[in-house]
């Protein structure tokens, strides 16, 4: 494709960069990343997204805007209290960046529609706040082989993994199953510092956007860990586990299916 003068201005700064380049920008324009959850973390990183010019971003979520939501969730606005959350991020990214086509998608995901809705999408963002959601999307992402980044925050600590099925663990490598329910508590219950999805997020971002041009390093096989109160990283291996339920040598789950306490987005 060639680029407008409005675009050349527009992505100018990562046109300059050897590691993007003219190449790099076009692979973005071309891409297709779903992120489930227009919450906490899906709202930074679908900001980052449309700015860089992700060619189609496309949102799932079933809630709507409440006012306690505006505290972290910077897609949102009073404008939007009530508004279906994909269809309120969809109008802030649109006035973004015209140049994104941005599909709403106002479901719950559950085990008989995810590999639907993530078929056609190169990268799959999880913005997700509970295990069982997280362990569905891993396991669809395992199933059909798309690359997913994963976030997850609570109080002032948050992480980041990246998923390559079939190069690298899955989830279920780090975490077999998903912890007993009320174990542990979701953000609604124990809080969350409101710039913590930001950082996070923004985290997310930049793994999808080197996934698309093919540059530098993800965080394959490895737990990225922010403590914002000490500020500090650090990073955990997770191993490439052979007895993996989901991606291991014998494979037990074949087939995917539903828990409790799912489909909710930070």
């Amino acid at each position: 494709m060639e680029f407008s003068e409005e675009q050349l201005k527009r992505y100018s700064r990562h046109i300059i960069l050897p590691e993007v380049g003219g190449k790099g920008q076009q692979k973005i324009s071309a891409a297709k990343v779903l992120i489930i959850g227009a919450g906490g973390l899906g709202c930074p990183v679908g900001y980052y997204l449309a700015a860089a010019g992700v060619g189609t971003l496309a949102l799932v979520d079933n809630d709507e805007v409440e006012l306690s939501n505006l505290q972290r969730q910077i897609a949102h606005s009073v404008k939007t209290l009530g508004v279906n959350k994909a269809d309120s991020a969809k109008q802030t990214f649109e006035s973004l960046n015209p140049d994104v086509n941005v599909v709403a998608i106002r479901e719950r995901i559950n085990s008989k529609n995810i590999l639907d809705l993530i078929k056609d999408y190169d990268i799959i963002v999880d913005g997700t706040d509970n295990f069982p959601t997280r362990y569905l999307i891993n396991d669809a992402c395992v199933m059909l082989k798309k690359p997913l980044v994963s976030g997850a925050i609570l109080r002032f600590e948050g992480q980041v993994t990246t998923i390559l099925p079939g190069d690298g663990p899955c989830y279920r490598c780090l975490f077999e199953e998903p912890p007993p329910a009320g174990l542990v508590p979701s953000c609604q219950e124990a809080g969350v510092l409101g710039v913590l999805p930001g950082v996070i997020g923004a985290l997310q971002a930049t793994e999808v956007l080197k996934l698309i041009i093919g540059k530098g390093t993800p965080l394959k096989g490895q737990l990225l860990i922010y403590d914002a109160l000490g500020v500090n990283f650090r990073k955990v291996k997770i191993p490439k586990n052979a007895e993996c339920p989901m991606c291991g040598k014998d494979p037990k789950i074949t087939k995917l299916s539903d828990t409790p306490e799912q489909y909710c987005s930070i």
